[in-house]
């Protein structure tokens, strides 16, 4: 959107259609919640737009308008009115009560009215102000802010104009009437009549059925409003024909006039609901209460809102923030440091800055936050956590970063053009299946596709927010089998996510050696793993070919050999420490194949006449109880009944009791204090284990049963890499061995070649040495790596 359609000489009122807007960012955001199981991924949308129209817009004023859950005038005319709609959910409910203490803290006063929408309030804020002859709002510029299309019969010339969203809840348009005329062929205020005609299925209006989008265009460019419409009609019927409309169109009018006049009295907004409106005494910032604002935005936990509300506010104030001198003194080694206490002190707050520093301790003195977080380090006896397995590695993590991986640009580009290719080649086996040529990445034209011309079942299907059929890569994986289309689809999007964030996104972040130098986050999960970024090198698949290949680009420098060495089984070896099971204890002291041996327990077969079936969901119910998988996710996983996943699940327990008994004190103890801990004290918390919505409190009691397992194998990935450094160094190889990668639980490294053995055998030693500690080990479950030495990363394994 440019500014060059927004005159300046005139003050500027944003009307906010918030419930369209808040309808909107919940269907594009729905997952979104507090730490404490708060629903919040409307309020962020609604919070984001906000920001962007004081941004993009720079309004004098801004005034809020919202739908009531009461039924309206038009429910009362017309039962069938949104009768299609499924019922407003609880968490979206809850948001857009919510939403007024947003607007209350931005200074926005709100308005509403008992059976009238949001749409009836805006129409009638136009009318009042457009009509109304005072100095004060004779040049007032109107601009509605909306997240549907229907308040653009409001546009009048560019006095009136609406900014909407064309996709998601970052894409704008700002519509004058210019605008307008081109999208639909008519002025604005034909649009009731459009609807009239051609119905408005969202919102369940009827219109005259038969006539679509292009009959309706017609009819208005050529005979007017649906008034005129009949009354030319019953004056010169043959002109209706003479102007290409077929025999049955004109019948199909004649019979539907009433449905017509009715759907157009249903989709025509009200420009005369009972209230009075008022424009602001003060310009809105004037009034605006910054810290009840940084307040909202604290409690809903929008950090990355938080200094983009700063920026904003102080640009529109045409002030600049001014550092304290003593901030300006601050090294990024300093703010670096303090985040890692503060995410050991609150697990939820990953990767803080500087603002998130201050956000949470409540000032802006850095020397003061520091010492605050430090304080909470200490009660909550996280300094050694903090001193022995944090500090010390991040010069090594620096390093390893600074050196950067070598990636082979030759076989990259080669795999570009080959995937490049293979994906041109399933394009045009699914518009053969379709009998068509479409955009494959359009979910309107792909629906239309899959749902109408092919005629695939919709039954178990979601919709999206306009009742559209999805076309999720979630919701296809149902319709696997109905039709080849789907799994060319499926294989369609794989190949076209690795060209787009590998294989054609990995080149321009290359330095002039060809070294790859992704970023590696220590603070950037809630579970004490690493995370990266720049590209993501721990979400590279490997489980596809399609996958593995792009490892291979990874290559050894010239006169060097890559080492990968990957902890065995790490978890479930935690997972025999800290629950204390005897027979899972014994299986990996025995050196067994834990699988197979857990198999052979559950089915109650020998171990020699476990199957490779057996195996596999043996496998399954292992790592699936680490993660918190219930009895649904197990069912699907195994391909099974309920009642065989259910039978399944109980008999692995009946033969692993103590492991039971621990997974369900973890979420006790998880329900109880908030958090859980590892074997070395760090603490992950879960205050949306006592959230009210039910989802939300399950979620957590997964997270809350897997946080010590997984968060026990992230602290010994980073003390492997501290103990490692030191042992190269003792053995000064510390100039000739070099890590490169931290992937889950796999280190790969670069050893001169002559020295790969050696140092092979010392990281080796390093990593298997972590739990040698009888205090934390006493059962001695031995904790094992593999070892892989070639050229590519993808041969590693």
């Amino acid at each position: 959107m440019t500014q060059e359609n927004i005159k300046e000489n005139r003050k500027r009122l944003v009307l906010l259609d918030t419930h369209a807007i808040i309808h909107r960012a919940y269907h594009a955001l729905p997952d979104f919640a507090t730490s404490k199981g708060e629903p919040t991924g409307a309020l962020y949308g609604l919070t984001t737009m906000l920001i962007k129209i004081i941004k993009d817009l720079k309004p004098d004023y801004i005034v809020a308008c919202y739908d009531l859950p009461d039924p309206t005038f038009r429910h009362e005319a017309y039962e069938g009115y949104k009768l299609g709609r499924a019922k407003a959910e609880d968490d979206l409910i809850h948001q857009l009560n919510r939403s007024r203490d947003i607007l209350t803290a931005f200074n926005i006063p709100m308005y509403d009215k008992p059976g009238f929408e949001a749409d009836d309030m805006l129409g009638t804020i136009v009318e009042q102000i457009t009509s109304n002859q005072q100095p004060a709002t004779s040049k007032l510029e109107i601009i509605i802010a909306s997240g549907d299309m229907d308040t653009l019969q409001l546009v009048d010339d560019k006095r009136v104009q609406v900014y909407t969203l064309k996709k998601g809840i970052n894409d704008t348009i700002l519509y004058d009437e210019k605008a307008v005329e081109e999208r639909f062929g008519f002025k604005p205020k034909l649009l009731p009549d459009y609807k009239g005609l051609r119905g408005d299925p969202s919102d369940n209006i009827i219109g005259i059925a038969g006539i679509g989008e292009k009959t309706a265009t017609i009819l208005i460019q050529k005979f007017g409003g649906i008034e005129d419409i009949y009354k030319k009609l019953r004056k010169n019927r043959e002109a209706f024909l003479e102007a290409g409309l077929t025999e049955r169109i004109v019948r199909l009018l004649e019979e539907g006039e009433e449905e017509a006049l009715f759907s157009k009295t249903l989709g025509e907004i009200r420009r005369d609901a009972p209230i009075d409106f008022k424009l602001p005494a003060k310009i809105w910032h004037e009034g605006v209460d910054q810290k009840a604002v940084e307040k909202i935005i604290s409690e809903l936990e929008f950090r990355s809102l938080y200094e983009r509300f700063r920026t904003t506010l102080f640009a529109e104030l045409g002030e600049s923030e001014k550092n304290d001198p003593e901030e300006e003194k601050i090294s990024d080694d300093e703010v670096g440091k303090t985040g890692i206490a503060l995410w050991l002190c609150n697990s939820e707050m990953t990767n803080p800055d500087k603002d998130d520093i201050f956000a949470y301790t409540g000032t802006k003195t850095f020397s003061v936050a520091r010492e605050k977080i430090m304080s909470e380090l200490g009660q909550k006896k996280l300094d050694e956590i903090y001193e022995e397995i944090e500090l010390p590695i991040i010069p090594i993590v620096k390093k390893m970063e600074e050196r950067g991986i070598l990636i082979d640009t030759a076989y990259l580009k080669k795999l570009s053009t080959d995937y490049h290719g293979e994906l041109s080649k399933i394009e045009k086996k699914i518009w053969t299946h379709a009998g068509c040529e479409f955009n494959i990445n359009s979910p309107k034209q792909l629906g239309e596709v899959l749902f109408d011309k092919l005629r695939l079942a919709v039954k178990g299907l979601k919709k999206t927010e306009g009742g559209a059929r999805s076309t999720r890569a979630s919701e296809l994986d149902k319709l696997k089998g109905a039709h080849p289309i789907v799994e060319d689809i499926l294989a369609h999007r794989e190949i076209q996510k690795l060209l787009s964030t590998y294989i054609d996104a990995i080149p321009p972040l290359l330095d002039k050696d060809n070294r790859l130098h992704a970023d590696f986050i220590q603070t950037g999960t809630t579970t004490g793993r690493f995370s990266s970024a720049n590209p993501n090198v721990q979400n590279i698949p490997i489980k596809s070919e399609l996958g593995k290949n792009i490892r291979r680009a990874f290559v050894a420098t010239p006169g060097y050999k890559l080492l990968a060495l990957d902890y065995s089984q790490i978890e479930l070896r935690v997972t025999a420490i800290l629950s204390g099971d005897r027979d899972l204890i014994n299986i990996f002291k025995e050196g067994k194949d834990v699988h197979a041996s857990v198999a052979s327990k559950v089915f109650g077969v020998p171990e020699d006449k476990v199957t490779s079936e057996m195996r596999r969901r043996a496998k399954v119910i292992n790592f699936g109880i680490i993660y918190g998988m219930g009895i649904n996710a197990l069912k699907d996983s195994l391909g099974t009944t309920r009642a065989e996943a259910e039978e399944f699940y109980q008999n692995y327990f009946d033969k692993f009791p103590t492991l039971a008994e621990y997974l369900e004190s973890i979420k006790n103890f998880a329900v109880k204090n908030g958090y859980t801990e590892t074997l070395f004290g760090r603490r992950r918390y879960f205050s949306a284990i006592k959230s009210p919505v039910q989802f939300i409190r399950a979620s957590a009691e997964r997270m809350a049963v897997n946080a010590p397992i997984q968060g026990t194998a992230a602290d010994i990935i980073k003390i492997a890499i501290k103990k490692a450094d030191d042992a190269l160094r003792a053995k000064n190889l510390s100039d000739k061995v070099f890590l490169l990668l931290q992937v889950h639980d796999e280190l790969v490294f670069e050893a001169k070649e002559g020295s790969e053995k050696e140092a092979s055998k010392i990281i080796q030693e390093a990593m298997e040495s972590v739990l040698e500690n009888k205090e934390k080990n006493p059962k001695g479950v031995p904790i094992t790596a593999s070892v892989f030495v070639g050229e590519n990363w993808g041969e590693l394994k």
